[in-house]
């Protein structure tokens, strides 16, 4: 998290958190709060400024380092944990409640136990107008889904689905032999050894259309090994191409979400990143769906894919007829 509106709740966070944690590692302290150790320690440098009104030397947040552990040593009296809002706690038991349904994957009783302490602890904080995750048939039809993949899997069984892919926006039909459920990031998915493109996929549950058990008994190559999945799902590989991108500070958010090396801080909050892609098609999508958010700085062969496409939208919109409100 690098974006003003995801820092500030971190900040806010540090303090409380190293308070309970005295000489702890940066790089773990880093990886709890899911930023790289650099992003922390421009965390602290900014907490050093951070403290109460007069902000002499003695009003301000002190931090004491040693090698590299850090410890709080005065808290300029922020010391109590955030708690979460209703919205957040809301969005927090929907996705448990989705993980608990998965069975064979997690403890489901450590999850009803966490689900009743959020609850709990959210107390009377309701949340306004959340809208969280997919609509209650969504939630249904991806429900069946998980169970068919289960039952293929535990009877040994080879799938038939028509599968829509968001990188490519494309939907296709595919035969694939079931390893394992998973799932990352609250998302459920089905990783099997596609027959169609001769490898090791992931499937989005929630993106399969239709499914069909078949009759034939899966049969993964021996080769076939699960992938290595952490906190992501899309692993950029060496001989994908990259892209040097200039972030507005409204777009920086995309640092956060996607891999991306963090190149240079420029002037007005702006940032340059270097970023893999596998299909270009998809990355121009993701350019033109910021705005002026985002500025393609190379390869040139992505920012000419880039203008045809938005020069393309254009000459199909004059063509739109014109309304007006009442």
């Amino acid at each position: 998290m690098s974006g003003s509106t995801e820092r500030m709740p971190r900040l806010l966070a540090l303090v409380p958190y190293l308070l309970a944690r005295p000489g702890i590692k940066i790089e773990q302290a880093a990886q709890d709060f899911d930023v790289s150790a650099k992003q922390l320690r421009k965390d602290l440098e900014l907490l050093w400024m951070c403290g109460l009104p007069g902000y002499g030397p003695g009003d301000l947040i002190d931090l004491s380092f040693d090698g590299d552990t850090v410890s709080v040593t005065f808290d300029a009296g922020m010391r109590r944990p955030l708690r979460l809002t209703g919205g957040e706690a809301s969005a927090l038991v929907i996705a448990l409640r989705a993980l608990g349904e998965t069975r064979g994957v997690v403890d489901t009783d450590a999850v009803q136990r966490a689900i009743a302490k959020i609850e709990s602890a959210a107390g009377n904080a309701q949340p306004a107008g959340v809208v969280v995750g997919m609509g209650v048939r969504e939630r249904e039809t991806t429900a069946r889904t998980r169970e068919t993949v289960r039952g293929a899997l535990q009877a040994g069984r080879a799938l038939r689905m028509r599968y829509y892919t968001a990188s490519k926006d494309e939907v296709t039909d595919r035969t694939v032999d079931p390893m394992r459920l998973l799932i990352v990031q609250a998302n459920s998915y089905l990783e099997a050894w596609c027959r169609r493109a001769g490898a090791v996929r992931l499937f989005r549950l929630d993106r399969i259309d239709e499914l069909d058990v078949l009759d034939e008994p899966a049969a993964p190559p021996a080769g076939a090994e699960p992938r290595q999945v952490s906190a992501d799902v899309f692993a950029p590989r060496d001989d994908y191409p990259e892209a040097v991108l200039v972030l507005e500070p409204d777009a920086r958010w995309i640092a956060e979400y996607y891999p991306c090396e963090e190149l240079a801080e420029l002037d007005g909050g702006r940032l340059r990143v270097r970023m893999r892609y596998g299909d270009e098609s998809w990355m121009v999508r993701l350019v033109l769906g910021r705005g002026e958010g985002v500025h393609v700085e190379g390869p040139e062969s992505l920012a000419q894919a880039v203008r045809q496409r938005a020069a393309d939208a254009l000459a199909r919109a004059r063509h739109l007829p014109v309304t007006y409100g009442q």
